[in-house]
């Protein structure tokens, strides 16, 4: 699969680099890569409607100053691609997440192995990041896990590293799919699942964990599904989204029986904790 690259520099950087990179996932952009002046957003080839993004920039005008290039990159010349950009990710004593030309850490407890290429989901994103210092903080010794738009898998591998019995990892892109394939072989977790498809898989499987870092609107339209398939007691993460969107999801969430208990902010981005009565 084929890929455009945006190479974005905005003036003002803040608030609006964080916003933008939000509404372009919305059109269809499924990885970005930020700097000190903007950032790199990829959208595959057969999505891109120049028109669209076109439209999106000028309703930018009046808050940022946007300079845009776009560079066509092919399948074979990702991995140059982030492999120049690419930095390794250290949370404290827990954990290391780097790609396989990078040292191991021998300092954390664990190190995980996440080769990123298009998929979202390298613990340099502020949702990924909170959503791993959620994982930190709560027992997932001998739990059932679901890690819907699974991406990298990252957040999937290091539930399987504390111990989960079971992890299920869906995502929707195929491309995402097949990396989460490859990074759950490459950490050696034979009990993470990966599956292609969204919410309908569910079924009536049960969940003691749920772990869900997508964007407002599908965690909104999947909330009934989460819910049906959380153990009573269970725990449900949800990050993706600001932080003036918390009453929308904390909505959402109370029409089913889960109440908010915490909740996790940087950068205007939240990684929001609920229970299942």
């Amino acid at each position: 699969m084929n890929y455009y690259e945006f190479n974005l520099e905005l003036n003002p950087h803040e608030p609006w680099s964080e916003i933008l990179m939000a509404k372009l996932s919305e059109i269809g952009f499924e990885s970005f890569i930020e700097n000190e002046k903007g950032f790199q957003a990829y959208i595959r080839e057969d999505l891109l409607c120049q028109d669209v993004v076109s439209e999106l920039f000028n309703g930018f005008l009046e808050s940022c100053k946007i300079d845009s290039s776009i560079r066509f990159v092919e399948e074979a010349n990702w991995n140059a691609v982030w492999e120049s950009q690419y930095e390794p990710v250290t949370f404290g004593k827990f954990c290391h997440v780097r790609a396989p030309f990078h040292p191991v850490n021998p300092d954390v407890e664990f190190d995980l192995i996440i080769e990123p290429k298009m998929s979202f989901g390298t613990a340099h994103h502020e949702t990924t990041s909170m959503m791993i210092n959620w994982i930190e903080r709560e027992s997932f010794e001998g739990k059932s896990v679901l890690d819907m738009g699974c991406g990298t898998g990252i957040l999937a591998i290091l539930a399987a590293k504390k111990g989960a019995k079971f992890v299920q990892a869906i995502d929707n892109d195929e491309w995402a799919f097949e990396n989460s394939k490859e990074n759950v072989e490459r950490n050696q977790e034979p009990q993470i699942d990966v599956k292609l498809g969204d919410a309908s898989l569910l079924g009536d499987l049960l969940f003691d964990t749920i772990i869900a870092n997508i964007n407002r609107n599908i965690l909104v339209e999947d909330m009934y599904a989460y819910a049906k398939c959380l153990k009573p007691g269970g725990n449900l993460f949800l990050s993706g989204f600001y932080e003036e969107d918390i009453p929308i999801i904390k909505y959402e969430c109370e029409k089913h029986d889960l109440i908010m208990i915490d909740n996790l902010e940087k950068n205007r981005w939240v990684a929001v904790k609920f229970e299942k009565k």
